[in-house]
């Protein structure tokens, strides 16, 4: 009979052993603010911008100009777990660069966003 009750036994310790995971994704390369910044409007041009930040995520043709938009995200989960219950927390912060070119490939306009960084773990429970 005791070898019986081994396995469930076994199987109920482990169901209800509280558990926590953390997981990082990262989504395209980080985006260099000082190659960002070293990049004037006006002067620079469509391979200026290649050659500094590489091949943009998506391309917005506009009529005879174009505009680049380069992504680069990272998410943070903090998850835990007790007994059958799970509570799971996301924080996904993007960098966002956009870069506006005229029909002759100058650079026009160059904005961006970094948030990448303030990603962080929490627990569900946590504000």
């Amino acid at each position: 009979m005791t070898r019986r009750l081994l396995p469930l036994a076994a199987a109920l310790a482990l169901a209800t052993t509280p558990a926590c995971f953390l997981s990082r994704n990262q989504l395209n390369t980080s985006l260099d603010e000082a190659k960002i910044q070293a990049l004037a409007p006006g002067q620079s041009t469509a391979d200026d911008v290649l050659d500094a930040l590489g091949a943009p995520s998506d391309v917005v043709q506009l009529g005879r100009r174009s505009a680049w938009r380069y992504d680069h995200s990272t998410g943070k989960t903090a998850a835990f777990t007790i007994l059958i219950v799970t509570l799971v927390n996301s924080d996904v912060k993007t960098d966002r660069v956009w870069a506006f070119f005229d029909e002759n490939d100058v650079l026009t306009h160059l904005s961006g966003t970094f948030e990448a960084d303030e990603a962080s773990y929490k627990m569900p429970f946590q504000d």
